[in-house]
């Protein structure tokens, strides 16, 4: 390995990295969230609060990262000078093990780089809704939401499942959470489309080979900020009560609810709240960000319209886990894939959403 032209490169990487986070902004950035987060009166609003909390975290988190990367640089440095002075092949070993591994962290902080989007900073919101194939279909909504739940899991991000929808046998008809953690929706927003999984169907008597689909909608968590408003005359709201598996009443009372904005068809059941007060601001919460959303797709296409150059958008059947007669997840956009469909399943999707962020910002600077 040529150390020097490989650190030169890991410093010219994490100065790029730099220039575009700005530890400045980053460290003004805590400074007030800190003055804010010692409030007296903080938790009188937990949800405030819970946001407020986060944001420190995460900024002190990302600039903490940049500079542990910086001194990593130094030190990997310092050890292969004493490896070559002392000729010292173990030393070696290890810097070009360490040199390897810096480079892989960089790669995971550049990304976040590329997440300029208006609302990529957000907090997510995750529909899944099950597609053709049936009961597997309802099956495959279900893993999805597991490996979505898993990933967050696995980064720390808090998660709340907000509404479920049981399918008749086994699976979910649809369901919707949040992923509480700054990014989650620059993150999650190439997950966005339709899966679909091929695999012997364990419902099926006879072990044919299945196909089945689910799609994944992903949208940023609304703000008070944004300003969208509702009026009362284009929202029709349903009660009804919540249900588990299998249709069984968890609930003695009408605390569910269903919100359909007229003008759009757009529909959002929520369930998972104590009380209908709740479910119903659960739900107008989730149809604010789906509106959000769709005005910044209206946005985008009038542009492109603009611009003479209208693109079909790259929603559909963007990933295929394939389960038999051989293992593989592949993305169909950037062509990624994986052998170890197990894991991916398991939330380990970091590697696929690296890739759709990258395919992203490349197609972005094509058009």
């Amino acid at each position: 390995m040529d150390f020097s032209a490989e650190i030169g490169a890991l410093r010219s990487t994490l100065d790029s990295i730099a220039a575009v986070s700005d530890p400045k902004v980053l460290t003004a950035k805590i400074a007030e969230l800190t003055e804010q987060a010692l409030a007296p009166d903080l938790w009188n609003d937990p949800e405030s609060a819970q946001k407020i909390t986060s944001a420190l975290s995460a900024t002190q988190a990302e600039l903490g990262r940049v500079a542990e990367l910086g001194s990593r640089i130094d030190d990997v440095e310092t050890l292969v000078d004493l490896g070559v002075e002392m000729q010292d092949e173990d030393s070696l070993a290890e810097a070009e093990a360490e040199v390897t591994a810096i480079r892989k962290d960089l790669d995971v902080l550049e990304v976040r780089t590329l997440l300029a989007g208006e609302y990529d900073a957000r907090e997510a919101v995750v529909t899944i809704r099950a597609g053709a194939g049936g009961i597997d279909a309802a099956d495959f909504a279900e893993m999805l939401l597991r490996m979505y739940l898993r990933w967050a899991e696995r980064h720390g991000y808090p998660t709340r499942v907000m509404d479920t929808s049981y399918a008749e046998e086994a699976g979910l008809k649809s369901a919707t959470f949040e992923v509480n953690a700054p990014y989650a929706f620059g993150n999650l927003s190439v997950e966005a489309g339709t899966h679909r999984l091929v695999r012997i169907s364990p419902f099926d008597n006879q072990g044919r080979r299945q196909t089945s689909f689910a799609a994944v909608e992903v949208v940023p968590l609304i703000e008070q900020t944004d300003h969208i408003e509702i009026p009362e005359s284009e929202i029709k709201v349903d009660v009804f009560r919540s249900s588990g598996p299998g249709g069984q009443s968890v609930n003695t009372t009408d605390s569910a609810v269903r919100m359909t904005h007229i003008p759009t068809g757009i529909v959002v059941s929520m369930q998972n709240e104590k009380s209908q007060i709740q479910n119903r601001a659960a739900a107008l919460r989730v149809l604010q960000s789906r509106l959000l959303l769709v005005r910044q797709q209206q946005e985008a296409a009038t542009r492109k319209e603009l611009a003479g150059d209208i693109k079909a958008s790259w929603g559909d059947q963007m990933r295929s886990y394939v389960l038999q007669p051989y293992q593989m997840v592949k993305d169909l956009r950037t062509e990624h894939e994986s052998g170890n469909t197990a894991a991916v399943f398991d939330g380990a999707i970091d590697d696929f959403i690296e890739a759709g962020i990258r395919w992203r910002r490349s197609s972005q600077r094509s058009e």
